[in-house]
């Protein structure tokens, strides 16, 4: 008798995993829009493209791609049970995100902004506990406050050894809304994705602006010169922030669970300020990575506790 052993087949990862690696993907994509953004607006002092025009036409630029998209796939049309998430991600994720975010940038360093942008994962969180009625033990959210407090003193910290204030202002107030309009977005495009699919949840969303961000593009179009960095930085977050990236996040929320896999959006400052060095010639310290080991330890952490305690009767998995 043959006995000689068959190689059994690469074991899956689980949805919980993948989930997680996908949501990991996506900030990293992420990570890059505020440096981004920045290039492309600029700043008070040397003005570059209009926060509404970098608004209109990173949204017009994906909703092209995603036309093409859901041509070459032959994608169906949403669901009327469907349009509602589509609609609340087209307002938080194509216009409300990157408005808010590019008007504050005008005024605030990057730095300052991962202060108010660090609340994401929070924010995110409570959302889908809110509208998918998502449950975790208290240690996740005791996890998830510690995180986002390290983030939080970090950018303290750092914004305060740069030199620049972090008095309440109107800025900040845009960055507040940047990150509920974000949160929203996010859980929105996560309700629709296990029945129409991450790739075209987005496509969709991109596709059914296009009646708003297209004249808008055409409106605010720039009528003075425009440097050639600018133009990259806007290509960028039309075809990454708006469109490719939201393929992994949206996806690794439906998975992993929007509750627990948001909570890898504390890894975006850290991730944001690695790219900055190269980008926008910022140095890179100790203290940033001590941090960033911090909060990737709270991340997996609360990841761990995401889940759920059983209820009495049900079966141990």
């Amino acid at each position: 008798m043959n006995t000689t052993a068959v190689p059994s087949a690469a074991p899956r990862l689980s949805d919980a995993t993948l989930g997680l690696w996908l949501g990991v993907l996506g900030v990293v994509v992420f990570a890059l829009t505020l440096p981004m953004t920045r290039l492309a607006t600029g700043s008070v002092d040397a003005p570059q493209l209009s926060p509404w025009f970098v608004t209109w036409a990173r949204a017009a630029l994906a909703g092209g791609l995603s036309a093409l998209y859901l041509l070459a796939t032959r994608s169906r049309r949403p669901t009327r049970a469907e349009r509602g998430p589509l609609l609340l991600s087209l307002a938080g994720n194509a216009i409300g995100y990157p408005l808010l975010l590019g008007w504050a940038l005008r005024h605030v360093p990057s730095g300052h902004a991962a202060v108010i942008t660090a609340l994401l994962p929070l924010a995110t969180a409570a959302v889908a506990a809110w509208l998918m009625h998502q449950r975790a033990r208290l240690g996740f959210w005791l996890f998830a406050v510690l995180g986002s407090a390290l983030v939080v003193a970090y950018s303290l910290i750092r914004a305060a050894q740069a030199g620049h204030g972090l008095g309440l202002s109107w800025a900040d107030a845009l960055l507040v809304g940047a990150v509920l309009a974000a949160s929203l977005g996010y859980v929105g495009g996560a309700q629709a994705t296990p029945t129409l699919g991450a790739e075209r949840v987005i496509s969709w969303v991109c596709v059914m602006a296009l009646p708003l961000t297209v004249p808008g593009a055409l409106l605010t179009w720039p009528e003075q010169p425009i440097a050639t960095a600018s133009w990259w930085a806007l290509a960028y977050v039309g075809v990454f922030s708006m469109w490719a990236g939201f393929f992994a996040w949206f996806r690794g929320l439906a998975l992993g669970g929007a509750l627990r896999v948001s909570q890898t959006q504390l890894l975006q400052p850290f991730v944001s300020i690695l790219a900055a060095v190269p980008l926008l010639g910022e140095s890179l310290d100790l203290m940033t990575l001590g941090f960033a080991l911090a909060v990737v330890a709270t991340v997996f952490l609360g990841r761990r506790m995401a889940a759920p305690p059983p209820t009495a009767g049900s079966a141990p998995r």
